[in-house]
């Protein structure tokens, strides 16, 4: 049904009624686009990734299982039933995200201008933002930030949800877009009743079409209505204000890849992750069941089918035998069942140690880390978490190329300058364990080899290079002016010129 917007809903549905001719082809193509992105495998595995990432496991909605009297496993609510969530997973994006991110990113060009600039709008703000598409990016293979104007005229980028995003590509290779789809959902209600209410909007380079999502069909979005990416407010010949609808060159919108593949981290470990959690909840039910640990044998009772006996001996740990013919009264006998917890941390430790291979992160808890650790011993750690952030740092500067575009139109048309010929620089800064002790000492070793910038970038005690240059170049003008005490003793005085007694500075009397 419709949201009820009174008259202007019957006047905006007669207009899509007598223009549906035209427009049927249009709107059918990205109705059945909407529903095959609604039951894609891409868009399922990233809501999938996002809820493992957020701890919410299959294991959660998954019940404890017995052996039944055919010999299969069937649901039990008589025994404990803990499903326990050790979100390894969880531990391994957050790991390569912040590995890669942490730090903030270098920015070089050779504009200082230009550099401020960009650190202006590059801020503290833009980095928590491309933290969360950096997060996206790892879960779902590919995360998105959208460039917009803020009610004060600044640019801005907003984090959209990855699985919200209908990418339409201009290529095989998913470098360009033609346009792209949001489906989002927003919580409303109908009267006095809660409802969900999706809507679609449709971006491109010719501006925005908004929809709402009826079903299966697409119906013009009244309270929002079409029109262009920003309006820019200007003084018309009647020296009034008015609003001048203007579009992006470009489909605004900017990925950032994973890899060149969009393979979501989760395809890589969600198995392991699964044994994980099966393990540490099998261990806990274990312990808290009697029946685990000991086992009642009825001694002069009805026996029982082999059926009958695994299943009494999964879900009461009790079974039953046939007097052997002594003529013996009934007895309870028992047969203690000692639980290898052992066993169960080996098994734990092979799944986790697969799962940190397969995600291609580290274990922090390496015994080579402890101490004074050797340098090699380090990067040896890390090597395969570096595999994987070399490829994110390829996706992620040919996708700050993109930003940058965004950054100089905009500088243009507020009047911060015209920097579109100026190449820009991004330096990723890794946030990896080092020696100190060794790296210094190797800095200090390349003084006179290596360039000083060169130099400070591997320093382990520098963030900020350009600020460390500056810093360095004024320590050594104020030594340069300690070692001339003469220069401000005798002021600036040219060769040649007389001194008391008649000397110059030739040595000369005149």
């Amino acid at each position: 049904m419709l949201i009820e917007y009174g008259s202007e809903t019957r006047r905006i549905n007669a207009i899509v009624n007598a223009g549906a001719r035209t427009m049927m082809g249009d709107i059918r193509f990205l109705e059945k686009e909407i529903q095959k992105w609604k039951q894609s495998p891409v868009r399922k595995t990233m809501m999938l990734a996002e809820r493992y990432y957020q701890g919410d496991h299959d294991i959660l909605h998954t019940s404890r299982k017995a052996i039944n009297e055919k010999g299969e496993l069937e649901p039990v609510s008589n025994l404990p039933d803990n499903r326990i969530v050790d979100n390894q997973y969880q531990k391994a994006v957050d790991q390569k995200k912040n590995y890669l991110l942490s730090k903030p990113f270098t920015i070089t060009t050779e504009n200082d201008a230009y550099t401020e600039a960009l650190k202006d709008i590059l801020d503290k703000r833009f980095m928590r933002s491309l933290k969360r598409v950096a997060g996206d990016s790892i879960n779902g293979g590919i995360g998105y930030l959208y460039p917009y104007y803020n009610t004060e005229g600044r640019l801005c980028f907003k984090r959209f949800n990855n699985y919200e995003i209908i990418p339409f590509w201009a290529d095989e290779e998913h470098t360009e877009l033609d346009c792209f789809g949001r489906l989002y959902q927003i919580d409303g209600y109908e009267g006095e009743t809660e409802k969900t209410y999706e809507f679609f909007e449709l971006y491109s380079k010719d501006g925005v079409e908004r929809y709402q999502l009826d079903g299966a069909h697409l119906i013009p979005d009244v309270m929002h209505p079409s029109g262009a990416h920003y309006l820019v407010e200007q003084h018309d010949p009647d020296g009034k204000h008015v609003e001048v609808p203007y579009n992006w060159e470009r489909v605004p919108l900017i990925p950032f890849k994973r890899n060149a593949h969009e393979i979501p981290l989760i395809r890589c470990c969600k198995s392991l992750q699964d044994g994980i959690n099966l393990m540490v909840s099998s261990f806990e039910n274990n312990m808290c069941e009697d029946a685990r640990n000991t086992i009642l044998i009825l001694v002069n009772y009805d026996g029982q089918n082999l059926g009958e006996f695994r299943k009494n001996l999964s879900q009461y740990g009790a079974v039953k035998v046939r007097n052997d013919g002594s003529g013996s009264g009934g007895d309870v006998k028992t047969l203690t069942v000692e639980v290898n917890a052992e066993n169960y941390k080996a098994i734990l430790e092979i799944f986790k140690q697969a799962l940190i291979e397969n995600c291609k992160s580290y274990d922090a808890k390496d015994n080579r880390l402890t101490g004074d650790a050797n340098q090699m011993h380090i990067q040896t750690i890390y090597q395969d978490i570096e595999l994987d952030a070399q490829d994110m740092e390829t996706e992620y500067q040919a996708a700050f190329e993109d930003l940058f575009w965004f950054v100089d139109q905009y500088l243009m048309n507020s009047g911060g300058g015209d920097f579109e010929a100026i190449e820009v620089d991004i330096t990723f800064n890794r946030n990896i364990l080092v020696n100190e002790t060794e790296l210094i000492d190797n800095c200090m070793k390349s003084v006179g080899f290596l360039p000083t910038k060169l130099i400070l970038q591997k320093h382990p005690w520098v963030d900020d290079v350009e600020e460390a240059m500056k810093l360095l170049e004024e320590e050594e003008q104020k030594k340069m002016e300690q070692m001339d005490p003469y220069q401000k003793a005798f002021g600036q005085k040219k060769p040649g010129k007389e001194l008391e007694g008649g000397d110059n500075l030739n040595g000369e009397t005149e």
